[in-house]
């Protein structure tokens, strides 16, 4: 009985979820078919997506940490407070995380032989952040929500794995050409870049009045478009890494 009447309500806890959780599926789907050269271990991707919402937890704390500390600051000015909370405390929190689990999973696996296997795993993980935020947002808030976030929030975070992930496989190849420089130089760009573009979406999102929200609109479609466009190039233009014996050097081919 107590059953029964709950069921309605247990229902639809599971429509939400599955709402939820459809765009960042579908979203892996498709980055993984994209992988032409050599399609990577399903159950490892898997646990790439796992690391992904281990991220999303370590996130949270450090917004929570460094949330505190801004707000301590004292600072007045409102611009450099909501500049600040969206570039630092939010974007450099969440995407420090995302790398932080990315490369602890994935940069000394085997699996880890081509140079666009660095988007798939960086897309994994933003992905696999964006399932449980996005449980976490539906669950709380609604359908409604759902379907904004399927076309914005999910979609983003996969864009920015896209671009986190370019630099990644750069920064593994250049490693194995042991040119630590270089090496260094994109796994810097690998976070930075998606701070950045993370911190503009948040921050033109929150800036974003009735009448001017074409500026957020445009600002989102044109980060879909590159990011496809570079899926496409990346995917097309792959390359295995592999040593050179004759040479004892590390090459991409």
């Amino acid at each position: 009985m107590f059953y029964f009447m709950l069921y309605p309500f247990l229902t639809y806890s599971r429509i939400l979820i599955f709402a939820a959780i459809i765009p960042a599926v579908f979203l892996m789907v498709y980055v993984y078919k994209s992988d032409k050269l050599e399609k990577e271990n399903p159950r490892f991707l898997g646990s790439v997506a796992v690391s992904g919402i281990l991220s999303a937890l370590l996130a949270l704390v450090l917004e929570w940490l460094l949330g505190i500390i801004l707000d301590a600051v004292g600072i007045q000015s409102e611009k450099t407070y909501n500049i600040i909370l969206y570039f630092i405390v939010v974007a450099g929190s969440e995407e420090g995380s995302k790398y932080f689990f990315l490369r602890r999973k994935t940069w000394h696996s085997r699996e880890f032989n081509c140079q666009y296997d660095g988007v798939v795993y960086a897309v994994f993980v933003s992905l696999g952040f964006a399932l449980w935020e996005n449980i976490s947002y539906v669950m709380h808030y609604g359908l409604s929500v759902a379907i904004i976030r399927a076309i914005t929030a999910v979609p983003g975070h996969a864009c920015f794995g896209v671009f986190m992930g370019i630099f990644y496989g750069l920064a593994r190849g250049y490693a194995f050409m042991r040119e630590e420089g270089k090496k260094k130089l994109m796994n810097t760009l690998s976070v930075a870049l998606p701070v950045l573009l993370h911190g503009s979406y948040d921050y033109i999102a929150s800036m974003t009045e009735a009448g001017s929200s074409w500026y957020f609109v445009a600002f989102v479609a044109v980060m879909f478009i590159v990011s496809l466009i570079l899926i496409r190039n990346m995917s097309k233009n792959d390359k295995y890494f592999s040593i050179n014996r004759s040479t004892v050097n590390f090459e991409i081919l």
